[in-house]
Order: structure tokens, then C-alpha cells, then sequence
């Protein structure tokens, strides 16, 4: 019979004090691989390439504010940008793509956020190498709709349901009459777009109120750009102006959906890569293209990566650290509850260990026993931790996905915790220690006597 055996069937005998005590490792284990795993999804899903466009352009003010409206929809926008600019960018030379986001209003039932769009934004990709996935069809007419999958589950709709808005949030009252018809539902993305309802731009502009009064729209138009007698903008502001006369003060055009009256809230860009670069390589001109625009416009190029890593480093990452430090205290104190354990039951085990030492065992051989005990109740309360972890973190997935459209792999594994298990081992050596030692100097003819 091997010493580890010999330690196993001593842990048999106490199994209730060794099972509590296993266990108790297990729950600090179990919560520190949930909190790795689920902030390793965080911080893939916010902190890398999460979105295939280099920069948000949008007005200037809060960075992260940009960032959080645009792609999140978890923030109110900053302001508006005037459509003309939109028209600018695509006629950059060094811009490859870009497609306009107008927000505002919320779905009658469910109150999901809306995102006024053209149909490029569902024909290029949503993040590197992740294209959408429609069931049904795509814009085709101003009053189309596309619909995550988080607002088709939750709201019932299918293609074909219509559904009104109401105007600027859900604690509003005024809805508007205008009536949106379902024709396609993206396909599960683990992205804010699951929780989002896009309906055609021209759509948007086409719903009461959602233009803004002329003379206000002037007064954008000439804080925003810096306007050159007999230019283009020049021409452009004297149309507006036109428009402005024809209008009530303070009162909205109800006219034609023509440049002069539409505004929009953010552009999402994609610069050009030179010729052999691939795909998802990060663009050189992205960094200098978004320093152009700060002196140029009152407007400003984010790459959404870098706010949000500021925030997980500053909040996000600082609950996580808590949140571990939390959990190895809870590790650490299953460790001393295994050395009270064991140590209390040295007494009760002098004279099993006297008759093992009479039987031939040596010192040495006593102490590795009382070691491996330690080590096999921690090493089986880590294993069971992890699979409890996993376990929480399978359990967790399909209600944090309904309720964020975070997609959370129930199978995901964070490199960190093949650390755990070693450190464990390290933890029972030095918990056994104590124990072991008291084992090794106990004195055999003196505890045969007792």
C-alpha cells in the first residue's frame, strides 16, 4: 500500500470534516474561475478588434460618450452631425467606407433602441472576419426594418410584424404614427445589434419632428463648418438659408426629405489599406485622419477600442482585481480551515502514527502522509471548483445573453487557470507543513504508552 493511499483512506475516515473542507476550496474556486471567465469575455468582447471600422465619427465632446451611443446604444448621443459632412467622408479619397448612424426613438413595446442605416451596414461585416446573417431580406423600401434577435424573441415579431416608435425614449409618450414592418432578423451576434431595431435612414427622415427646425439647423451648419465666400458649403449654406426664409421661426420642415434638413448622429469609417495589407491589419491612416479632423471640423474620429480599454483598465479592470483578491482570501481561508483540520486531529492520531512507526514507517514517510493529505484535499476541492466554475458559467450564459445579447461560451478557458491548480498544491504544502512536522516528532513509545 502506497503512502497516498495510505493518506486517502486516512481522509475516508474523517469524511465529513474532509469533504466540508474540500469543499469549501471548491466554492473559492468555483467563484474565481467564474469571475476570470466571464471578464475574459469582457475584455475580448470591448477591449480587441471588436468592431471592423476604424474610427466613429461624430461630434465633439466625450470620447467614450461617441462610443457607448454608437455601437452600445447605453448612452444618450452627444449631437448632431450635418448630412452634408456624411456626403463628405464618402468622398474622401482616403476613406473606404462609411455608413451613417442616426439615433433616436425607442420600440413601442420592449422600448429597444433604434438605429436609423442604409443597407451597407448589414453588407460589410460587424467585426474582422464576422459578416451579418439574415433571415429574410434586407432594405428595400423606407419603412423596412431589420430586428436583433434578442427584440424578435422578446417582442414575439417575425417577419412581417409592424410596430410603431415612440419619440425620444420610452418614458415618452408621443408615438408616432408612422408604422415600420419587420423584413429580415439578424441572426444571434453576441453584440449590442441583437438588442437593436434598424430601420432604413430614409425611413428615419421620413417620421414627424425627426428634423430638426431650419434656423437651428443654420445655425449648426455655420458653427460646424468654416465657411469660404463662393464655395461649395458657401452654396450650400445659401439654400439653407432659402429654406430657413420659407419656414416659421422655430418651427420643422415638413417638406421633401432633401440634404438641407436631414442630420446625422455618428459615421462609422473604414480607411483605405495600401494594396497586399490584409484585411484586419490595423490602418496607419486612421491615427492621422482622426488628428485632421480635431483641427479641421467640430467633429472628432474615435477609434472605439481605445475608450473602451480605458474603461475596463480603470473600472472594469479594477472590479475584476477586487473580485480576485476577494476569492483568493476565500482560497486561502479553505486552506486554514484544512490545517485546522488536519492539525486537530494530530492528537486523536499519535498512537495510529506510534504503531505506523513501530510497523517500520519512517519519519519521513509519516510526514509525506500527513503532506498528501493536505495536498489531496485541496487538489480534489480545486478540481471539483472547476468544475463548478464552469458549471455557473454554462448555467449563467443563456440568461446573461437574454438579458445583455452578450454571447458567453459556456466552454470558454482563461490560460490563467492552469495556474490555480499549482497554486494549490503550493498552498496544501505549506498548510500540511505544520501538521507533518508534528507528525514526524512524535514520539513513539511515549504515545504507545498514552
Amino acid at each position: 500500500m502506497n503512502l497516498v493511499t495510505i493518506a486517502f483512506k486516512s481522509i475516508k475516515q474523517r469524511a465529513l470534516a474532509s469533504s466540508l473542507t474540500a469543499l469549501s476550496v471548491a466554492l473559492g474556486v468555483m467563484l474565481m474561475v467564474a469571475v476570470l471567465v466571464i471578464f475574459g469575455i469582457l475584455n475580448r468582447t470591448f477591449g480587441q478588434n471588436a468592431i471592423f471600422y476604424d474610427l466613429i465619427v461624430g461630434p465633439k465632446g466625450s470620447d467614450l460618450q461617441l462610443v457607448l451611443s454608437t455601437v452600445y446604444r447605453v448612452s444618450p448621443p452627444i449631437e448632431n452631425l450635418p448630412y452634408s459632412y456624411y456626403k463628405d467622408l464618402l468622398e474622401h479619397p482616403a476613406v473606404a467606407e462609411a455608413v451613417p448612424i442616426a439615433l433616436g426613438d425607442v420600440t413601442e413595446e420592449g422600448g429597444f433602441p433604434i438605429v436609423g442605416t442604409n443597407e451597407r451596414f448589414f453588407e460589410l461585416p460587424y467585426a474582422p472576419n464576422e459578416e451579418f446573417l439574415l433571415r429574410g431580406h434586407g432594405f428595400e423600401d423606407p419603412f423596412d426594418a431589420i430586428i436583433g434577435d434578442q427584440v424578435a424573441y422578446k417582442n414575439g415579431w417575425d417577419i412581417g410584424s409592424q410596430f410603431k416608435l415612440v419619440h425620444g425614449g420610452q418614458e415618452s409618450d408621443h408615438v408616432h404614427n408612422e408604422k415600420f414592418t419587420v423584413v429580415g432578423i439578424i441572426k444571434q451576434t453576441g453584440t449590442p445589434n441583437d438588442k437593436t431595431v434598424f430601420i432604413h435612414l430614409n425611413g428615419f427622415y421620413s417620421i414627424a419632428d425627426h428634423n430638426k427646425p431650419v434656423k437651428e439647423y443654420v445655425d449648426r451648419f455655420r458653427k460646424f463648418y468654416t465657411i469660404v465666400p463662393g464655395s461649395d458649403k458657401d452654396l450650400e449654406l445659401q439654400e439653407i438659408e432659402e429654406a430657413a426664409a420659407k419656414v416659421a421661426p422655430g418651427a420643422h420642415y415638413h417638406g421633401p426629405s432633401t440634404d438641407v434638413t436631414k442630420e446625422i448622429t455618428s459615421v462609422l469609417v473604414r480607411m483605405k489599406r495600401p494594396a497586399g495589407d490584409p484585411p484586419d491589419a490595423p490602418s496607419i491612416a486612421a491615427p492621422l485622419f482622426a488628428s485632421r479632423l480635431k483641427k479641421g471640423f467640430q467633429a472628432q474620429g474615435i477609434n472605439p477600442i481605445i475608450p473602451m480599454k480605458r474603461l475596463l483598465d480603470n473600472v472594469v479592470g479594477n472590479i475584476q482585481k477586487g473580485l480576485v483578491v476577494m476569492t483568493t482570501l476565500i482560497i486561502i481561508v479553505s486552506g486554514v480551515s484544512i490545517f485546522v483540520s488536519i492539525y486537530n486531529s494530530m492528537a486523536d492520531r499519535r498512537r495510529e502514527i506510534a504503531i505506523m512507526r513501530a510497523l517500520g514507517a519512517s519519519r519521513q514517510a509519516v510526514f509525506t502522509i500527513i503532506l498528501a493529505e493536505s495536498i489531496l484535499l485541496c487538489f480534489g476541492g480545486g478540481l471539483f471548483g472547476l468544475l463548478l466554475g464552469h458549471g455557473l458559467v454554462f448555467v449563467a450564459a443563456p440568461i446573461v445573453a437574454s438579458q445583455t445579447g452578450l454571447l458567453i461560451d459556456p466552454f470558454a478557458f482563461e490560460t490563467i487557470e492552469f495556474v490555480i491548480v499549482p497554486s494549490l498544491i503550493v498552498l496544501a504544502s505549506i498548510v500540511g507543513f505544520i501538521p507533518g512536522t508534528t507528525a514526524y516528532r512524535t514520539d513513539v513509545a511515549e504515545a504507545i504508552a498514552d
